[in-house]
């Protein structure tokens, strides 16, 4: 077995509670209020940015000329592409990015930038896997299911559903996990048990995301200024 799937078979619970969360069950059934899906949008694009940071950290800290090029690449179309779908939902709902960052959303985000900046390369590329496999897998997971009714040229968040269920998408996946395995052939005992936990943790978080835009997550306690607004 791989170390990968080694990887996946210790999160499978928490995905199994991501799958089965009332966000993504009413996002495949497109029943999702429209409030929800949007706070989750905006919190996305700010993720985006610090995923980006992310990856760029990563960047620096490769061993080989090809891994240089490989989270380059990551970070650029990570931002160009995710970035096309949140304009896209900005524009339908004529909105803006005029948030700022959810408890779950900072939370994940200072995570990841601390994990890829202050801990090891491997434990960094562990925290950042989970946000590019999970997608996949829940993106595969509701294409399969919404796109069996005939009104899903309809659907209201089938530009969601489609690119995290897309071709391009699945390969971009299948470079990061390949790239995990690869740098996983040499770490040590030590190193790999870090990594595991850096995965489990990030998906945790994964599951704190789509709850807190369930919820339409505040910070606490209300400050005067929030109340006034």
């Amino acid at each position: 077995m791989s170390f990968t799937r080694e990887l996946w078979r210790a999160i499978e619970p928490i995905y199994a509670q991501i799958l089965a969360h009332p966000f993504n069950q009413e996002l495949a059934s497109g029943t999702l209020a429209q409030e929800k899906f949007q706070f989750y949008i905006k919190q996305d694009a700010l993720y985006l940015m610090d995923f980006a940071k992310a990856l760029a950290m990563l960047a620096a800290k490769a061993r080989t000329a090809d891994e240089i090029v490989q989270f380059v690449k990551f970070s650029q179309e990570a931002i160009v592409a995710e970035r096309a779908l949140h304009e896209f939902y900005f524009s339908l709902y004529k909105t803006t990015l005029d948030v700022s960052y959810s408890p779950s959303c900072f939370s994940y985000t200072n995570y990841m930038l601390a994990t890829a900046s202050l801990r090891s390369y491997e434990e960094g590329i562990a925290a950042l896997l989970p946000c590019f496999w999970i997608y996949r897998e829940v993106g595969n997971t509701i294409h399969h299911t919404a796109s069996q009714h005939a009104d899903y040229v309809q659907h209201p968040y089938k530009n969601w559903i489609d690119m995290y269920s897309s071709p391009e998408y699945s390969a971009l996946v299948d470079k990061m996990i390949h790239l995990t395995d690869a740098v996983a052939v040499d770490a040590t005992p030590l190193t790999k048990k870090l990594m595991t936990e850096a995965f489990v943790y990030s998906s945790r978080l994964e599951w704190l995301f789509w709850d807190s835009a369930y919820r339409m997550e505040q910070w606490l306690p209300v400050l005067p200024t929030q109340v006034a607004a």
